[in-house]
């Protein structure tokens, strides 16, 4: 019983997470002249350092020649280097610059903005309830993803 209780717990949770998601979303979609994808992919490639095209792509649940255009407008505005892999030449990796990490620090800094502006209604009870609560899962996850790495 307490799996299948857990099992749905985490599914309205996923649920609710993607419904609070799609408030953030409601801000204005281009940021510094870059669209929501291009700024998402400048976001996630300064947090988790160089990445591989295809990796990029299954992250974004996009194809690799979808991004190949948003990866060349940020090449040519100078947010990210591509390297071609020396020991693999069909492996592609993409790391930001200075110029794209500012940017991507700006982004963040919005979504956090954001972020306390949506749950700035919280009673400090809650606030505090919910802090626990995610460091918990937080420990948890993390636990679970260097056991599966």
């Amino acid at each position: 019983m307490a799996k299948k209780e857990f099992i749905n717990l985490l599914e309205a949770n996923i649920f609710i997470l993607d419904r609070l998601s799609d408030k953030l979303k409601r801000d204005p979609v281009v940021f510094s002249g870059y669209p929501r994808q291009q700024l998402s992919i400048l976001v996630r490639l300064h947090m988790g350092g160089p990445a591989k095209l295809k990796d990029i792509a299954r992250r974004e649940m996009v194809t690799a020649p979808n991004l190949c255009a948003a990866f060349r407008k940020l090449e040519r505005d100078g947010l990210v280097l591509r390297k071609i892999d020396d020991n693999d030449r069909r492996n592609t990796w993409y790391s930001v610059t200075k110029t794209g990490e500012k940017i991507a620090t700006q982004a963040i800094e919005n979504v956090r903005n954001t972020i306390e502006k949506l749950f700035g209604t919280l009673s400090r009870a809650d606030e505090e309830a919910l802090t626990k609560s995610l460091k918990t899962i937080n420990g948890i996850l993390t636990k679970m993803e260097l056991e599966n790495a």
